[in-house]
């Protein structure tokens, strides 16, 4: 296998060849920016190792990872605009940098580029790696129009948000997992227990996500730490402190979730307080918990030499011990 290492920098590199100066530089140019802002790039390295445990050539594999990143990355410049962020990586999101209809139009043009590359796949593999990516990206956009659909909701369970997530983030991970197992031809069945794998492993990611974006430090986050809370933004912690929550701490639950133009900062502390109260950080490693260890059992499970499967377990199990 190769090391985890080297696979980001074959994507590094490969994303920095493919740097678009086509014009006009207004649609190009976002395009650049976001994908200049790094990351794990855990998507298109789950991709290759996929590919890479199964036998197959990681540089066979590379198009489809970079297409895998671009089409995140796309998915990302929209969920900005919805979600009004102002902060992705550190930096300025890009309808912040431009404006939200540059970002439309770059977001629009970068859904496209990540379908040509993903056709470089070889043609016995094609029709079956189109369906994998066309499923997933119809998936991501309905976990998107489901989680907005929340927002104009008052009632949402654990269990549906669960399913959100699943659409939203997870599947885009299982998919990834799912393209690189059969660029390295392992089959089927093996490609969809990584599929499995991959869609708990992005549960468990997401759950995480919800923890730091109210636990986290935000110079290691990359976002807004409290955005979540100052959205009222209905993540595992804030559904869970609703169905948990005594008359008193439901009470001012609702207060913060429908005041009008409150202290930010006073906003945040005021529900960090609730959530720590009812133990909400607790419940939520738990679930988060519940799925990692779901997810490793189906690794466990495929029929491959304990020792390949290890520099994937490794950054599995890396990527849910980010520092907060």
């Amino acid at each position: 296998m190769q090391s985890l290492h080297t696979l980001q920098n074959l994507i590094n590199e490969a994303i920095e060849e493919k740097r678009f100066n086509e014009k006009p530089a207004e649609l190009y140019d976002p395009i650049n920016y976001i994908m200049s802002l790094g990351g794990k790039r855990m998507r298109p390295v789950f991709l290759l190792m996929a590919c890479d445990l199964f036998g197959g050539s990681v540089l066979s594999a590379l198009d489809a990872a970079v297409g895998i990143e671009m089409f995140h990355n796309f998915t990302l410049m929209h969920d900005d605009i919805m979600d009004k962020a102002p902060i992705r990586r550190g930096k300025e999101t890009v309808h912040v940098k431009w404006n939200e209809n540059v970002a439309i139009l770059s977001g629009d043009i970068m859904f496209v580029e990540a379908y040509k590359l993903m056709i470089k796949v070889e043609d016995n593999i094609l029709r079956d790696v189109l369906k994998v990516f066309g499923d997933t990206a119809a998936s991501v956009c309905q976990g998107q129009q489901i989680d907005m659909n929340y927002e104009q909701t008052d009632e949402v369970s654990v269990d549906e948000y669960l399913e959100m997530i699943r659409l939203k983030t997870a599947v885009l991970l299982a998919g990834a997992l799912e393209i690189g197992s059969l660029i390295g031809n392992a089959g089927h069945e093996n490609a969809q227990t990584m599929y499995q794998f991959g869609e708990n492993l992005g549960i468990a990611f997401q759950l995480q996500d919800d923890i730091l974006d109210v636990y986290g430090d935000p110079e290691k986050f990359g976002k807004q730490v409290g955005g979540d809370i100052l959205s009222n933004k209905k993540t595992f912690l804030l559904i869970k402190a609703l169905e948990d929550a005594g008359e008193l701490d439901n009470e001012e639950l609702s207060y913060w979730i429908n005041a009008e133009n409150p202290e930010p900062q006073t906003k945040i502390q005021s529900v960090t307080s609730i959530y720590n109260r009812l133990g909400i950080r607790q419940l939520a490693e738990q679930e988060m918990n519940r799925h990692a260890e779901k997810a490793l059992q189906y690794l466990e499970a495929l029929p491959v030499d304990a020792d390949k499967k290890q520099i994937l377990r490794r950054f599995a199990e890396d990527l849910l011990v980010r520092e907060n």
